[in-house]
Order: C-alpha cells, then structure tokens, then sequence
C-alpha cells in the first residue's frame, strides 16, 4: 500500500507541541503544509490558536503568530480531529529517563494507544522521539497495531529522530538532512517524499528503525564527549596560563578523515533537555545487551563538573581583589543552558548559583530571554528587570549565558554601576582578546574557563 495520497497537498499533524513540535509545526506550515497540531496542554494550545508562542527561539514566535487562525496551521487538543484530517502524524512528545536511564514511556505509550483507536489505513505515522534502539519495533508499534491494522501494510511508520539545536532549531530544520528508518521499503520511501516536500531536505535513508534510533544517540553521544575534551582542554590550559580558545582555533584548522578536526567550545556546564539524558539512555540500553560504556559516564562527570569549577573561579577572582564570598555581590547575566535560548531545563548555571549562595555570596539574576516564573522556579528568586539593577554594586559580572541581546552591552559602561575592584568571569560569552584588553583598561579583571 502507498502511504501518501496521490495528490499535491499532503496534510501533516504534529503530536507533541513542546519546543521540537511546535518549531517542525511551524516549518511545515510556513512551507504550505496544512498542519493540525495536538498537544494535551489546554493552556498551549489556547496560546498557539491565539498567536502566542511560549518558547523563546528565533523567527519562531514570528511565525506562530502569522500562521495562527489560517488554514495552514490549526491546533487542538484531539487526538480523533487531528488524525481524521491528517495523511502523516509526526509524534514528537517528551521521552525523559529514570536515573539509571531507563527510558520513561508514559507520554509515548499514551500517544500510541490514543492513535491505535483512530488511525486509518493508508496513514504514516513518523516518530521523532528520542528513544533507545528497538523502541520502535518492540513497543509503539504493537501498541499501534492493537487497533486492528497491521505495519507496513495498512499503515506506514518511520523513526526520524530530531537533531536540532536551541536557538537555530529553524534554520537548521530547513536544512539539515532527515534521517529515516522505515518499517519497510514503501515506509522509507513515503517518509522520503514527506520530507523533501514539507521541509525541502535532504533525506538519509537507513535500513531499519534501530539503526535511526542510533543515530540520534550518537549524534548526543558525540557532543558530550567533544565538549568533555574541550571542558578538560580548559582546564589543562588554565593551568599553564595560556587560552583555550586559542589552542581550538589552531587545533581545528587542519582536515582529519571526511572532515575537519572540530573540537568545541568549554563552558559553564552542559544542560538542556537532550545532553543530559541521552547519553544515559544509550548506556542503559547496551547496559542491557550486556555492554558497558565508559566513555559516556567519564564526559558526563566532566561536564557535570563544570558549574563548580565556574563558581570557584568566580572565589578565585573575589579573593584576588581582596574580597570574600561571603557577603559578595556576584550579579549572574544568562541563565539559560546555553546561549540565544531562554530554556532553563537542567541548565548548569543553577549548580553556579548554588554554589555561590552556598560560600555566602549574593547573587543577583538577568535573563532576557528566560521566563520570569521559570526562573523563580529554578533559582528561588526573581530575576532583575534590567542589566543595571542586576549589575548595580555587584562585585562579579558572572557571563553565562551570553545572548544574541547582551552582545550589544558595552561592558565597560557598566563601570560606574559596579563596586571597585569588580571582576567579569566569562562562562560563555567567549570575549575577543581586544574586549578583554578593553575591560581591563577600564579597571575590570577578566577570567574565563581555560583562559
């Protein structure tokens, strides 16, 4: 069986509208795809229908608010109404793990067995869910066919798992290529058309679901680890007194195999939804087949030790002035897990906070991008309304999470606002050597991580 229609207009709906849904939400509609989103939050979906989008990524608020209300993008709490009008349902829903990194199936679980009663022959069914290998075969879809139709020949399904990145999440769907493991041949080949046509991409064809359930899981796997070199690189560099950023530069320049050497930027911490559990779902699945990964566990305590080495750095400067934690200012700009986002789900500057209230310091919040709400939930305080009372008397400019709007800060200029003898730790602004130049002039210390 064929599982698209013969005809120009394909309708799309997307399941799951958290940050990864409602960004592909929005790419394929803003590409001319109707699409139908679902999503259980009754608060979210009132938002989406009235042009709000509650997460803080680039161009896609813009969107939202210009697709809301007109046939291209509709959104609802209906499973039943959304599969009805939809020749593809992407499910796209939250799969976190449980400390040992067992996968947590419940929203997946949910999703298949609400679907299994209303699905029609003829429909794909594409999961981008970050899952272990064998999820797809072994669970959603015998969950799927518990409605009576049967995979690969009354309904199509493919694994294309998502691989974006906070902050240019749209650009990168519009040209990233699609990984895709079908069910079968015609599977494979219906995904294939779905994402050339909705999204204008290449596409990776695979053999099977596991191999793309791997995928993804390597992908993050990958990125832990190269930013677990980076974070030790930064140390080592620290410790003989030359810059890390330097060292990457120079390092990155020359071509090993199909590419360059690329090795990453350290940081405060790595954190975020994905880096953080990922890589645990990959050693709980080989766990199980008998596998034990190192090499997982070792990047996950590296990076898992960043925020604690920032804080410390932040004492080390304090007391090179002379100054004590304890009672310290230490004003925090950025609070969100990395830059040009306003996401604080596991962000590593809460560990930085902790750490500094923790030796007495006290600590003043700015994020323009995070949400008031979310951060009192997270840090147990309001964030200031502005740069100048968050920096006001601080005697520590902690940059760590350095946004597209704080690039147009002079630093200097806060001079006058700040206690003598202040000092700016850089955790992810990445200043240029001229900047720095420029804050030392104007009587600031500088100190970032390997640097």
């Amino acid at each position: 069986m064929r599982f698209l229609p013969d005809r120009e207009s394909v309708t799309a709906a997307v399941i799951g509208l958290g940050y990864v849904g409602s960004c592909l939400a929005a790419a394929l509609a803003d590409r001319g795809m109707p699409v139908v989103g679902v999503d259980t939050d009754r608060t979210l979906v009132e938002e989406m229908n009235r042009g709000h989008c509650r997460f803080k990524e680039p161009e896609l608020p813009e969107l939202i608010a210009r697709l809301a209300g007109t046939p291209a993008l509709r959104v609802t709490t209906s499973y039943e109404e959304a599969v009805e009008a939809a020749d593809v349902v992407v499910i796209a829903v939250g799969t976190p793990v449980q400390e040992d990194g067992a996968l947590l199936d419940t929203q997946l679980r949910g999703v298949c067995e609400a679907l299994s009663a209303c699905l029609r022959p003829g429909r794909l069914v594409i999961f981008k869910s970050t899952v272990p290998p064998g999820t797809t075969r072994e669970l959603l879809v015998p969950l799927l066919e518990r409605g009576g139709l049967r995979a690969g020949v009354d309904f199509g399904v493919a694994f294309c798992p998502e691989r974006l990145s906070e902050g240019v999440a749209l650009s990168e769907l519009r040209r990233f290529p699609v990984v895709i493991g079908g069910w079968d041949a015609n599977s494979t080949a219906a995904a294939a058309v779905f994402w050339e046509d909705g999204l204008g991409v290449e596409v990776v064809p695979c053999t099977s679901p596991e191999v793309a359930e791997m995928v993804k899981l390597a992908n993050n796997w990958w990125v832990d680890h190269n930013i677990a070199m980076a974070n030790e690189l930064a140390l080592v560099c620290g410790a003989v007194d030359v810059d890390v950023l330097e060292v990457i530069a120079a390092a990155n320049s020359i071509d090993k195999g199909n590419g360059n050497i690329n090795i990453l930027t350290p940081s405060v911490g790595v954190g975020g939804s994905c880096l953080t559990k990922d890589p645990w779902m990959i050693v709980h699945s080989a766990r199980e087949r008998g596998v034990e990964l190192r090499t997982v566990p070792a990047a996950r305590k590296v990076n898992d030790s960043m925020p604690r080495h920032t804080a410390s750095l932040i004492v080390e400067e304090l007391a090179k002035h002379g100054k004590s934690p304890a009672g310290a200012k230490v004003a925090v700009l950025g609070l969100a897990f990395k830059n040009d986002t306003g996401d604080l789900r596991a962000t590593p500057v809460e560990p930085v906070v902790a750490a500094l209230r923790e030796a007495g310091a006290r600590v003043s919040l700015h994020d323009p991008l995070a949400d008031a709400d979310d951060a009192q939930k997270t840090f147990g305080a309001t964030p200031a309304a502005s740069v100048a009372e968050a920096v006001r008397d601080a005697d520590c400019l902690a940059l760590l999470a350095w946004h597209r709007p704080f690039k147009e800060l002079d630093l200097t200029a806060l001079k006058p606002l700040v206690a003598d003898r202040c000092a700016v730790v850089d955790g992810r602004a990445y200043l240029s050597r001229e900047q720095i130049d420029g804050l030392e002039r104007a009587g600031f210390s500088y100190r970032g991580i390997g640097r």
